[in-house]
């Protein structure tokens, strides 16, 4: 199959680039050790999970009033609420609103959803100019990439690559491998895009539907700046992130960035609830607010798939998968990689494409132990894995059966009624012994990278009777 075929190649082009992987083994190391010492009281750790589980249930559970709600009290501050099915609604709301203003550039804030509409290509496909401000999406947009973290864009790259990176791009800035003198040459750069900027764009954290407030999470002071500076502010967010209160923030806050990056609080915690008002000084004129669906109105529909909306999207999943930490997020070829991005990605963009996704886990439970709203990853893994194969077609998931196999599934019918059948079994267990020398030593992908099992010479059963225990 393609998909397999092609992910399988991206895998082993990770697994082969020790460059890439000790990267991503010292920013896992490091984002774990600081996830643990923001936790130092676990009690304390599963209080706040177990409360921001609860928040995060309650407002889906309320999502379709929470919604309406929000666009009222947003409508009231002055915020105007747009509405998008798709993403190519989504991305014609965005263009339509430049066009409105004349503009041809854009300056952007970190924001998922504008790369699940893949809006930069969109945008330079209009001739609209889109440079993103954040310091890592600012990196991966020079090299031409797309994010390997949700937190941390650039994650998979070295300090060297970077500078070699910014050598290319800017010659004329002095080469340095000093993170802090990177870091002050590309907010050097980035300084007069703000102000020539007419339309500043963002991404939410968290949309109170209570008091109609937009809430950003940052530490760079860029998503201050693009919701400030430019005359028009654009905020694009998928509808599962409204809240019902306002009261509902702290302790999400608290889980969001010590699960993150270890922090206690980020640098910035912008509350946007309104345009500018007359007799302030600085603030967008207008403020937009796109709430895209793309499949999450769907995925609501289902009991036990509706949990996967719950998530906050703070990375812990992928620090702690044993998988995402050795092939890092590029080999997915999703947006969102990771545990939550196999939960995720299939259901939005179909099993036929992002089938092979829910199949790169161990389940070992690590991603489940860490998520700070408690999501049952390990168990909605399990339940797309079934989606893939199931052919009752009356699931909601958008390619189900897709992977079904008719002589794998024949097979399994076969072992059912063998173990169904004692003498039938008995009987198969005793050939099988019989012939144990006859069973060969590669036997598919399981043994690509394993040792082929070998049959005892006799059962448990056999062994039991000749020390005397009846086993009947």
């Amino acid at each position: 199959m393609q998909q397999k075929a092609e992910f399988d190649q991206r895998v082993q082009e990770a697994l082969n680039n020790p460059q890439l992987r000790s990267n991503f083994r010292i920013a896992m190391d490091g984002l774990m050790e600081k996830r643990s010492n923001a936790f130092p009281d676990k009690s304390f750790m599963e209080e706040l999970r177990v409360l921001g589980s609860k928040i995060r249930a309650n407002a889906l559970a309320k999502q379709p009033e929470l919604l309406e709600q929000l666009e009222a009290n947003c409508t009231r501050n002055g915020i105007q609420v747009h509405w998008a099915e798709t993403i190519e609604q989504a991305n014609r709301i965005v263009l339509e609103i430049m066009e409105r203003h004349n503009a041809t550039r854009m300056i952007k804030g970190k924001s998922m959803v504008s790369e699940e509409m893949e809006m930069n290509h969109f945008l330079e496909a209009q001739g609209k100019s889109c440079i993103e401000s954040d310091l890592g999406e600012y990196i991966i947009q020079l090299d031409h990439e797309t994010p390997s973290h949700i937190i941390a864009p650039a994650i998979h790259k070295s300090k060297q690559e970077i500078a070699k990176l910014f050598k290319a791009k800017h010659p004329d800035i002095p080469y340095s491998e000093d993170i802090e003198t990177m870091t002050r040459s590309a907010r050097q750069v980035l300084r007069s895009k703000f102000y020539e900027a007419e339309i500043g764009l963002s991404g939410v954290n968290f949309a109170v539907a209570e008091t109609g407030t937009l809430c950003l999470v940052e530490n760079e002071g860029n998503g201050r700046m693009c919701t400030t500076v430019p005359p028009v502010h654009i905020a694009v967010t998928g509808i599962e992130k409204v809240l019902e209160k306002l009261s509902d923030v702290p302790p999400l806050l608290k889980l969001l960035t010590r699960s993150a990056s270890g922090q206690h609080i980020s640098t910035y915690f912008n509350m946007i609830s309104s345009p500018r008002k007359p007799g302030e000084r600085d603030g967008p004129k207008e403020v937009h607010l796109v709430l895209l669906d793309n499949q999450r109105s769907k995925i609501y529909e289902d009991d036990e798939l509706f949990d996967s909306l719950r998530c906050i999207r703070c990375g812990a999943c992928m620090n702690h998968c044993p998988v995402y930490t050795r092939i890092g997020g590029h080999a997915y070829g999703s947006l969102i990689p990771g545990p939550i991005g196999s939960c995720i990605e299939p259901q939005k963009f179909c099993l036929d494409k992002f089938g092979v996704l829910p199949t790169a886990s161990t389940l070992c439970g690590a991603c489940g132990e860490v998520c700070p709203v408690k999501i049952p990853l390990p168990k909605l893994l399990h339940r797309l894995r079934y989606e893939q194969v199931r052919d009752d077609h009356t699931g909601a998931t958008n390619g189900q059966g897709s992977q079904r196999s008719g002589k794998e599934a024949m097979i399994w019918k076969l072992w059912s009624w063998a173990h169904a059948n004692p003498a039938v079994y008995r009987s198969g267990t005793r050939l099988a012994s019989l012939f144990r020398g006859a069973i060969p030593n590669k036997i598919g992908p399981w043994t690509r990278v394993r040792t082929a099992p070998k049959i005892a010479p006799k059962s448990l059963h056999q062994l039991a009777r000749e020390e005397g225990f009846d086993h009947e």
